[in-house]
């Protein structure tokens, strides 16, 4: 059963979310389907940690907003996997998958609030910036 603490440490909340995304993976059916959902899911579940890694490792401010939104929309897309296996039935459909996989949603969909929240921030600084520029 997936349990999540909150974390405000979005480097080790990220991780802790990818290897949540692993450990769904495992519990899949193992067929020529699932294989396919569970490999993209994996890959945009593990990415959105490693391009927050690389965010906080920014050249420039433009940098950080455009991988910043990388991690949004790998982690909808890893919403997206998440939703059509629980509706495919691709984990045995038992109860506790069921839950763990809406857990992961959940936390997806928290992920995207607040990569959503920094990015409009962090543009907005950057407009206020530019307009005291001028």
């Amino acid at each position: 059963m997936v349990e999540y603490k909150s974390n405000f440490n979005l480097e080790e909340r990220t991780a802790s979310y990818s290897k949540l995304v692993i450990d769904l993976s495992k519990d899949l059916v193992r067929d020529l389907e699932s294989n396919i959902f569970r490999k993209q899911l994996v890959r945009s579940g593990t990415s959105v940690g490693a391009n927050y890694i690389e965010a906080n490792e920014a050249f420039s401010d433009k940098d950080f907003l455009y991988r910043l939104r990388i991690c949004r929309k790998e982690a909808k897309e890893s919403d997206y996997w998440l939703k059509l296996i629980k509706h495919s039935c691709l984990g045995y459909n038992t109860k506790e998958i069921n839950n763990d996989i809406d857990a992961l949603i959940d936390e997806t969909n928290q992920l995207i609030k607040i990569f959503s929240t920094i990015i409009l921030n962090k543009e907005k600084q950057l407009n206020q910036q530019e307009g005291s520029k001028s």
